[in-house]
């Protein structure tokens, strides 16, 4: 009689673990990089909103737009 050989498939499920864990990996990874993707966007539409500006083209009011948001003193504040 030949002996029965013992099987183990410790090889197949360490691949199948290893093969699970990758892929949850990678979910996660995609889902961090489109939250952040989702808020640059959201900061990118708010620095880009204009406020406080009308939509007269009468030249007292493009110059009140213009002076509404004219800090020329604090420009070369972060050059120093």
């Amino acid at each position: 009689m030949e002996p029965t050989q013992n099987k183990t498939h410790g090889a197949l499920i360490g691949s199948i673990i290893i093969i699970v864990i990758l892929i949850i990996g990678g979910i996660y990874l995609l889902k961090t990089k489109a939250l952040e993707r989702e808020e640059n966007t959201n900061v990118f539409e708010s620095s880009t909103s204009v406020e406080n500006t009308t939509t007269n083209d009468s030249i007292e009011d493009i110059e009140a737009d213009l002076n509404l948001n004219a800090d020329i003193e604090s420009l070369d504040a972060g050059l120093e």
